[in-house]
């Protein structure tokens, strides 16, 4: 499943498992001169690991 959206700064989205345990997702910062550039928050419970694809 895939979903493709659009966030501006301060907007979220949140990933919930069937445990009704969450993963916040949160837009933090763009830069215009950047049109590529999106800086992001991610706010887990502890048992989920959090990797970089870069690093995947």
């Amino acid at each position: 499943m895939a979903l493709t959206l659009g966030r501006k700064p301060g907007e979220k989205l949140y990933i919930v498992d069937e445990d009704g345990k969450e993963i916040e997702i949160e837009v933090v910062k763009t830069d215009a001169k950047l049109d590529n550039y999106l800086r992001l928050r991610v706010n887990a419970p502890k048992e989920y690991k959090i990797i970089r694809g870069e690093l995947r």
